[in-house]
């Protein structure tokens, strides 16, 4: 036997060992002891914080953490009786919510049929919001068997379609009302048989008023439309009638969320005081409604979601809103950001930490051009700090002073659900997937140069002359596609089930652009510019399948009507062709590009749009309306989107749109998220003789060998002239880079953390923003050079759920802070004292507390036990 502490185990041996082996020993053990004590506080301190970080309270620091399933085997009080028994819905995320979007994933439905005619389809979900729950006569919560609440249905915003099986109200088969309606239906009974009975469920909103046509059994005149009202019309409402499942019984849906500031009805947000006295949002409910093939008491699905026998079978998720608007503390100075609206929704999240610390500020942000921005921080002594992704020219900059603060990314997104070819070609798994959403679309530089250059038919307006595209006439159309889907170019890179649909609209044949200059759009056409085949498009040259650039949009001037060639790369996205359609007969004005689609107000309103399935197209002429105008083409319902627009990804993430996967210079297709972000960070390179600051050149070596970098990634710089602004201005925007590239690059959905749709910065460039917050407040000189950044192999993509925000995105030009309102000039003034209790406390840490203390302490025990354990072992033998 061998003891690997005190040498061979035997008796002779021990008896003859000097006192210099036996001070050996001793030695050893005690440097044993040492190590094992260190083991032993490492072991401690791992356990306990894992331990620690188990027993917290779950943080959106990762929005997933709130995700919530429900299923009807939880909810369901009859579940022999519900038409989906397996049903199991996801919902992406339910705490710290705003108006956004969130996303449901299900599984257990069965195949869907979309609706047709006066049939509302089958086997689908319908998915609503409301806001109140469901009381008794007592006025005390009504609970299931499980002790949970449940949503009331006159709480819903529901009916504003007004289409069959979506409806608010409708006319029942006598003897199919069931007990729950009979409040608010007429001959209930069916006592008067001239009379079929109706059912008007009605809608109680947080407002405290009631649209109610029935009322015990009688009809109340002048109640109210169900279907359009003040709370709601199909233009604003956000329920989704229709959402259906494949042949696998799995599916998905993007709902848009509304707060008080969409919704008076709903109200859901609206600051109120809990029990603790702390600020909380008002809560609301998420209701899924599963509806089988038929109603009770009809051949098909025709009757209202609310009515009983389709709602008892509701799933129910609660939601909790963050509390809307910002709760600063009084007399807090008003500071202005100006320009980049890339930061616009980090801007709003970091907001109320920036004003709640010790001597902050509220940081109001005027959204427009970045380069106009920079020049006036350069040159005015009342300017904003500027926020750009795109330094000034060298020689056009005095002296201003640049922080990177931000890594995002402009981005494509887009809503398209399937609509197969009525062909015996058509592959069964494509036509299984008819109204279902594409999840996925790829975009080469060459595509994207398309789609911005009206060069698709259907780009145009209907009607329009068409010649200049090679259209001559149905029997010799040219070579220009219809739209995107039916291009070969698209085809040739992506899924096989594209080339088996059937599409033709506005939506799917150019982009939702944006108005106004932004370095996002010279970004994007630097990145169309970079690829050969995109600039030979662009130059007039046809692509491999004979198609040629809109000419007006040409850059080679011989080829462009005008006589001058578009001049590229440039801040905007020109509607560059002047062709007009003769307006209808009545006055009606001719259409021009502008008209037909119109620009949106901004990156964020892109992604808001898609989420709604509003390609923005014109309607028809109404010559009724005073003064006779045309309409606008009402959204396409879920099961029918055509939608493409430009936006950015925190603005998708808010939103939860799907995005497209761009080619990059190095030849793959990405999309954005932070693990693309972070690897385009590390293929930036310097802007030509502007210190400090980097960009992503498609163009570059770096960019050519970076196989994961996202090419449209674009880093955000908060700007300032020094020499321009007063000593206390220079420290409220060096306490702003400091904060936001501190604690602000935490990702998360709570208030001061980084929103998905984000990147957290480099670790070189926060030391650059630091060094820069020096200059700004102090005059330090700042390092010239800095290590390279490598990304770290842990980064990932951050969680849907972004920042609340106080409503859809604002007009271009206005504040998108949720501060206060922002002037035009950075008086540093206190603010008006803003209502509103504190925010919550930060949530317990549990056992994190004793990690430290834990660990030391186990390892002075390992320490001190490792002696006496030797010693016992020699003695006992």
């Amino acid at each position: 036997m061998y003891n690997h502490l005190d040498g061979p185990a035997h008796p002779g041996f021990r008896r003859a060992a000097t006192e210099g082996s036996r001070r050996g020993r001793r030695l050893r053990s005690w440097a044993l002891s040492a190590l094992s004590g260190t083991l032993c506080a490492v072991a401690v301190f791992t356990v306990v914080s894992v331990a620690g970080i188990a027993s917290m309270p779950a943080r959106a620091a990762d929005a997933h953490s709130s995700a919530v399933t429900v299923s009807s085997k939880q909810q369901h009080p009859a579940l022999a009786d519900a038409p989906m028994p397996d049903l199991s819905v996801t919902v992406s995320q339910t705490r710290d919510l705003g108006a956004q979007g969130v996303q449901l994933s299900w599984t257990g439905a069965k195949k869907s049929t979309p609706p047709s005619g006066q049939i509302g389809g089958e086997n689908f979900l319908q998915i609503f919001q409301c806001w109140g729950d469901l009381l008794g006569s007592d006025g005390e919560p009504v609970l299931d068997d499980a002790g949970n609440r449940q949503p009331d249905r006159t709480t819903c915003q529901y009916g504003g379609f007004n289409t069959p099986g979506a409806a608010r109200d409708g006319v029942r088969e006598p003897g199919t009302v069931a007990e729950e309606d009979r409040p608010w239906s007429t001959n209930a009974d069916g006592d008067d048989p001239f009379a079929a009975p109706v059912t008007a469920v009605p809608f109680r909103s947080a407002t405290g008023k009631t649209i109610a046509p029935i009322v015990d059994g009688k009809v109340v005149p002048d109640a109210g439309n169900l279907a359009s009202n003040e709370f709601y019309t199909a233009k604003t409402t956000n329920e989704i009638s229709w959402a259906g499942s494949g042949a696998d019984g799995s599916g998905v849906a993007k709902f848009e969320l509304q707060t008080a500031m969409q919704s008076t009805g709903l109200g859901c947000g609206a600051a109120t005081t809990d029990p603790t006295g702390k600020t909380v949002g008002a809560g609301c409910w998420l209701v899924i409604v599963p509806r089988p093939q038929n109603d009770v008491g009809q051949a098909h699905i025709t009757s209202s979601g609310l009515f009983w026998d389709a709602w008892k079978h509701r799933l129910a998720v609660r939601l909790d809103f963050k509390p809307i608007g910002v709760r600063c503390a009084f007399g807090a100075a008003e500071r202005q950001l100006s320009g980049s609206e890339l930061a616009a929704i980090a801007v709003r999240s970091w907001q109320p930490s920036l004003c709640n610390n010790k001597g902050g500020s509220i940081y109001s942000l005027l959204t427009g051009s970045e380069s106009d921005a920079l020049r006036a921080a350069d040159t005015s002594t009342a300017a904003p700090l500027a926020l750009a992704s795109e330094p000034l020219p060298a020689d056009q900059s005095t002296g201003l002073v640049y922080a990177p603060i931000a890594l995002t990314g402009v981005t494509v997104g887009f809503a398209i659900d399937q609509n197969p070819l009525p062909l015996d070609t058509v592959p069964a798994e494509v036509t299984n997937k008819a109204a279902l959403p594409f999840e996925s679309l790829n975009l080469t530089p060459r595509l994207v140069a398309k789609l911005l250059t009206a060069s698709y038919r259907d780009a145009l307006p209907y009607g329009a002359d068409l010649s200049h595209i090679g259209y001559k006439s149905a029997t010799d159309a040219g070579h220009n596609a219809v739209n995107l889907t039916t291009d070969p170019d698209f085809l040739a890179v992506n899924d096989t089930a594209w080339q088996y649909q059937g599409f033709r609209s506005p939506g799917v044949a150019d982009l939702l652009i944006p108005q106004g200059r932004s370095d996002a759009a010279r970004a994007v056409w630097q990145y169309v510019l970079a690829d050969a085949d995109a600039r030979s498009f662009l130059s007039g040259q046809a692509d491999p399948w004979g198609m040629i650039v809109n000419p007006w949009y040409a850059t080679d001037a011989a080829k462009n009507p005008s006589g001058f060639g578009l001049t590229l790369p440039r801040e905007d996205f020109p509607k560059a062709d002047p062709l007009e359609t003769p307006g209808e007969s009545g006055g009606a004005a001719p259409v021009n590009l502008v008209t037909w689609r119109p620009y949106t107000n901004d990156l964020e309103s892109g992604a808001y749009l898609t989420l709604r399935g509003d390609n923005q197209q014109l309607g028809s002429w109404d010559p009724l309306s005073l003064p006779p105008k045309y309409t606008k083409a009402g959204r396409d319902l879920a099961g029918s989107q055509k939608v493409l627009s430009l936006t950015d990804s925190s603005s998708a993430e808010r939103y939860q749109v799907l995005t497209a996967s761009l080619k990059n210079s190095a030849g793959t297709f990405v999309a954005a998220d932070a693990r693309s972000l972070a690897a385009a960070a590390a293929a930036m390179t310097s802007v030509d003789k502007v210190e400090g600051v980097m960009h992503f050149d498609p163009t570059s070596d770096a960019a050519k060998t970076a196989t994961d970098a996202y090419p449209l990634a674009l880093p955000v710089y908060a700007a300032t002239n020094r020499d321009k602004i007063d000593q206390q201005t220079r420290s409220a925007y060096a306490s702003f880079i400091r904060f936001v590239v501190g604690d602000g690059q935490t990702a998360g959905s709570e208030d001061g953390q980084l929103p998905a749709g984000y990147a957290p910065i480099p670790a070189d460039w926060v030391d650059r923003a630091r060094a820069a917050a020096d200059v700004i407040e102090n005059g330090a000189t700042a390092p010239a050079t800095s290590t390279p950044y490598v990304p770290a192999a842990a980064v990932t993509g951050s969680a849907s759920g972004g920042a609340a925000a106080p409503a859809p995105p604002a007009a271009a030009g206005s504040s998108s802070s949720s501060g206060a309102a922002a002037s035009s000039a950075a008086t540093g003034a206190s603010a008006a004292p803003l209502t509103g209790g504190k925010t919550p406390d930060d949530p317990d840490t549990g056992a994190m507390a004793a990690a430290v203390p834990a660990s030391a302490l186990a390892g002075l025990v390992g320490a001190l036990g490792i002696p006496l354990i030797t010693r016992l072992r020699r003695r006992l033998t």
